[in-house]
């Protein structure tokens, strides 16, 4: 039987509609060649390779706090260590430099200035050095630290200066304009992540670039524990009576410092190394030296 001029038309639209459901159905059904979605721990290394250390630390920031661990957990807390020990570090060569730029400078406005971006530079390095006590801790969860560990990440593509020229003229009293501030800021960070990579490989940068060349390289816990009690030397500086003046948090740090160290002590046991073992335990000094500054 033969169908209507209108018949044929309703016939052909819904033969049309089938057509588009179909279509529809298998562009969102299952696509082999559809990438994955990164994890967020994936996402936190490319961040980390572009130098975006607060989008790093963010992206981490969950995985570090997980309970129990997750597969990337472990891997998380060491690069944040990594981080924090970059920011300690850029954070801190800025805040003394612009506190002897303050004392130099004979401009008061330039005075003014030096002294505000010594004391926001004082309140980065504290933040950062308390960020990694506490990631110190997340890794040697129970109290010992494991036997090996995983830094799984990229050398920045970006490299730090090995000098920052402009903080140079900061220390003698000269001025920068505010715009190079914030390249000093930015170059400071880079510079410190680059470091604390060539400290944490007890090397320079290149064996540091040369280690993690794919893109991720495996630990000796006891260097590594080594690695963080040194940081956390440095970081207690930071809340010593000559600087940001908070006995308490010295002593936390300090604690925890000592702590690392006594964990490389304990791993050295098993697998002992004199060189690493003389290490941990002039650290161990140091720390009863400088709580007697606090």
């Amino acid at each position: 039987m033969l169908l209507s001029s209108r018949s044929f038309s309703t016939y052909i639209c819904l033969l049309g509609l089938n057509l588009v459901a179909i279509i529809v159905l298998v562009s969102c059904g299952p696509n082999a060649s559809q990438p994955a979605a990164l994890s967020p721990y994936d996402r936190a290394k490319d961040a980390f390779k572009n130098s975006q250390l607060d989008k790093a630390l963010g992206l981490t920031d969950k995985l570090a706090r997980k309970t129990p661990p997750a597969d990337s957990t472990n891997r998380a807390r060491v690069l944040r260590a990594v981080i924090y020990t970059g920011e300690l570090k850029g954070s801190w060569e800025q805040s003394e430099a612009y506190d002897k730029g303050a004392e130099k400078a004979k401009n008061p406005q330039f005075q003014a200035d030096y002294r505000r971006l010594h004391n926001d530079n004082l309140s980065n390095a504290a933040k950062a050095a308390l960020n990694l006590a506490e990631t110190a801790h997340q890794i040697a969860r129970g109290g010992a630290m494991p036997k090996q560990v995983t830094l799984e990440a990229s050398f920045p593509i970006t490299e730090g200066p090995t000098t920052i020229i402009q903080l140079e003229r900061v220390e003698q009293g000269g001025w920068i304009e505010p715009d190079e501030q914030e390249q000093v800021a930015a170059d400071a960070m880079r510079k410190g992540v680059d470091d604390a990579l060539a400290d944490l490989v007890s090397g320079d940068r290149s064996k540091a670039r040369q280690a993690l060349a794919n893109g991720s390289t495996q630990l000796d816990g006891a260097a590594f524990a080594i690695f963080l009690s040194k940081e956390l030397a440095d970081g207690a500086i930071v809340f010593d009576r000559h600087h940001g003046r908070d006995p308490q948090k010295f002593i936390t740090l300090c604690d925890q410092g000592d702590l690392s160290a006594k964990q490389a002590l304990a791993l050295l046991k098993d697998s002992p190394n004199k060189v690493e073992e003389k290490q941990a335990r002039k650290l161990q000094d140091q720390f009863k030296t400088i709580r007697k500054d606090k």
